[in-house]
């Protein structure tokens, strides 16, 4: 009978059955770590001004705006200003120097910017003789080479004279010799 009575307190309730807790590992995975992902995401959405501008706050840049005094107008009229005149020779295969002489102007928007392009104009001359000078006369040939070479000059002068915004690059001559 002794015997009995052990058998039925084994299936009485479970009072001497363990009680399950959470380990540390389940802890960690299940508490912890999205906790900790909550955090980051809230950081990051707050670094990259998401957050704040959903609470209202000014972005950054545009609290950068309101400090300094609105800019020149944008001039109705065209504004061009001549770069100097550039003698380049072609890179050719043959023994024979074929030369390119160009005569550039820049299209601007505003009548400041003519002494920032002033300044930087060295940078500018060199952008363009070292682009220039890797041409060959079959990338000038047609209409779409000039094409070509007007975007190239563009974007490299953009890059030169950054912040200044150049609207174009006009061809005033052009003679390949």
């Amino acid at each position: 009978m002794a015997h009995d009575n052990d058998a039925d307190s084994g299936m009485d309730g479970g009072e001497d059955l363990p009680r399950r807790k959470f380990s540390g590992k389940k802890m960690i995975l299940f508490i912890v770590l999205p906790l900790l992902l909550l955090l980051g995401a809230g950081a990051g959405l707050y670094f990259s001004g998401i957050l704040g501008g959903l609470m209202g706050e000014k972005p950054p840049e545009h609290a950068a705006e309101a400090e300094h005094p609105p800019e020149e107008p944008i001039s109705k009229e065209p504004i061009f200003f001549d770069v100097p005149d550039m003698l380049v020779n072609l890179n050719t295969s043959g023994r024979r120097p074929t030369f390119l002489k160009v005569s550039i102007s820049l299209q601007i928007n505003r009548h400041s910017d003519q002494g920032a392009l002033e300044k930087v104009m060295p940078r500018i001359i060199d952008n363009f003789q070292v682009y220039l000078r890797e041409l060959r006369l079959e990338d000038l040939k047609g209409s779409a080479g000039m094409y070509r070479l007007r975007e190239e000059l563009l974007t490299r002068v953009a890059a030169a004279a950054y912040p200044v915004k150049v609207k174009d690059v006009l061809f005033r001559e052009m003679l390949i010799q």
